[in-house]
């Protein structure tokens, strides 16, 4: 669950602030002290809210926690429209499959459906529904909620910023829901009709059942002696309590290998607790992490525990640690050596037993050297590192991997594929992957999308760009190959670097990790491509 807050420096009108973090400040504070009779009432006042602050025409909250269905909790539309029905819902099944999978779904005018999508485009042309986002709520082991919202008859900018700020309202709107559904699941007796009391049973089922499924979901796969040398070492450290800090390019499993530790370790009865310190921006994390007292800033009308108070006795997984703002990095420092903190607003000093698990995909040894990361800090997270090989260096898994990402989406795009051919398998074994297995996975996907008559068919670009490696000649260097890869992609985005469908996203990367990339690589960066006269653009959250 999302805790939001800001510090007491930052503390006055709110008239002062961003209309987005007078949201998130706004609904944190509200589903703080939410009683079960209002719930339903408060929820659609923040879809209400959620949608005049981003600048959208239709809101809604969906509840994935029954495995066949998914239903909406509530709805908002814009007058004079009417708001989304469960029939609405069940007319946009490609888009909840994805969210299912923990997937962020975009789409605009220009989206080019899939086949398996063909309901959604037809219920997206019948409503008028130009653009659409959706993102799902993850809480335990797996997605519990999604918030989607939709823009009729004009373009929206689905940028990355606007999408971090969306997830952010709608895990703090999750997080309230779920609250009370624990809280009625102890009453004796939910009351008829309510809905958010009545799967309060549902919700404990399927979270066991996604827990048994993470062996069959979420494994880590491979047998290179790259994989094997992490591997080993995640098994010498794992029944330990020691800091493990997990090092890698983006797409390379840092997530997956902190919950094998977690999961192997003594405290694997206890939660692990996930924060992304690239998610949020320095004014909010200082309570994410360590919590805030009653009365610490406007609206914090309760006192609301920090996420390393939910993780005692268990685990706590600082995902992009080298992101972390410089402010944050001194008390971090603190509760890693004293296992001490104070919570925003308080003086009292507070004591937790919590494992650390940290992950990063830059440089770190070179933020500490430029003075972006604190060494003290580096030396502390670091007492056991482990570096996770990028999937260029994995080629001979390669071939498990692809069977393996078949398997998992066999069943969700209604495609059997029985044959990979000879070809097929080169080509995935002689591309660089950038994006590394996150990026194998999406390519897996779309070629199923393709395929036809259980034989797999890449996607043309990617053939043709494996077929071509091998004639290069040794003349070329491997930095050679990758500065082309990057400037031709840049080319066909338009010299953009962030936001959906642009270059770090095609590439599979953060956009930071491709500004270092191009800067080292010396790659030219293609003039912009000019806006297109008279396209109105949405106001939304800068």
């Amino acid at each position: 669950m999302a805790i939001v807050a800001f510090s007491s420096a930052r503390s006055g009108s709110q008239e002062d602030l961003h209309p987005f973090e007078r949201l998130a400040i706004t609904l944190s504070a509200r589903f703080s002290a939410v009683d079960t009779n209002d719930a339903e009432d408060m929820v659609a006042r923040a879809l209400e809210e959620v949608g005049i602050t981003f600048g959208v025409d239709d809101c809604m909250f969906v509840d994935c926690t029954d495995r066949a269905t998914a239903k909406i909790l509530r709805a908002w539309a814009a007058a004079p429209y009417a708001p989304c029905s469960d029939d609405d819902l069940a007319n946009m099944p490609w888009l909840v499959q994805r969210i299912r999978r923990n997937i962020v779904v975009a789409t605009t005018p220009a989206t080019d459906f899939p086949h398996t999508a063909i309901k959604d485009r037809e219920h997206a042309e019948r409503t008028g529904m130009a653009a659409r986002l959706a993102v799902p709520v993850v809480l335990g082991p797996g997605v519990v909620y999604a918030l989607i919202v939709g823009c009729r008859h004009r373009h929206m900018d689905w940028s990355a910023p606007l999408v971090g700020r969306l997830r952010l309202v709608a895990e703090i709107v999750g997080g309230g829901v779920d609250r009370l559904r624990q809280d009625a699941a102890r009453q004796p007796r939910p009351s008829d009709g309510d809905r958010f009391g009545d799967a309060a049973r549902a919700d404990t089922v399927y979270l066991r059942e996604e827990a048994r499924n993470q062996a069959e979901t979420d494994q880590i796969i491979g047998e290179s002696g790259s994989l094997r040398v992490a591997l080993e070492r995640l098994g010498q450290v794992a029944p330990l309590r020691a800091t493990v800090l997990l090092l890698g390019e983006t797409g390379t499993g840092k997530e997956l290998f902190a919950r094998a530790l977690h999961d192997r370790s003594q405290r694997r009865d206890r939660a692990l607790v996930r924060v992304n310190c690239a998610a949020l921006p320095g004014s909010l994390i200082e309570s994410e992490l360590f919590g805030h007292e009653k009365g610490a800033f406007t609206g914090a009308i309760s006192m609301r525990h920090g996420r390393f108070e939910m993780a005692d006795g268990g685990t706590i997984f600082l995902d992009e640690i080298g992101d972390l703002a410089p402010e944050l990095q001194a008390k971090l420092l603190r509760v890693l050596q004293e296992g001490e903190f104070e919570r925003v607003g308080s003086s009292k000093t507070r004591q937790v037993d919590v494992r650390v698990i940290a992950a990063t995909h830059i440089d770190i040894e070179k933020a500490v050297a430029e003075g972006r990361f604190r060494a003290d800090l580096y030396y502390r997270l670091s007492v056991f590192p482990i570096t996770l090989p990028p999937l260029r260096d994995r080629q001979a898994d390669i071939p498990q991997l692809a069977w393996f990402f078949i398997h998992r989406h066999q069943r969700t795009l209604r495609c059997k594929i029985t044959t990979v051919p000879p070809d097929v398998m080169y080509a995935l074994q002689q591309h660089n992957w950038p994006g590394n297995v996150r990026e194998l996975e999406n390519v897996i996907e779309r070629a199923m999308i393709r395929s036809s008559g259980g034989v797999l068919q890449l996607d043309e670009a990617l053939h043709a760009e494996a077929v071509a490696l091998p004639l290069s000649g040794s003349g070329e260097t491997l930095d050679a190959v990758q500065r082309c890869h990057i400037e031709r992609v840049l080319r066909e985005c338009g010299g953009r670097i962030n936001g959906v469908g642009n270059a770090a996203v095609r590439l599979g990367i953060h956009p930071n990790t491709l500004r270092f990339r191009m800067k080292k690589l010396g790659v030219i960066v293609p003039s912009r491509r000019p806006a297109v006269a008279g396209r109105p653009s949405a106001a939304h959250p800068r």
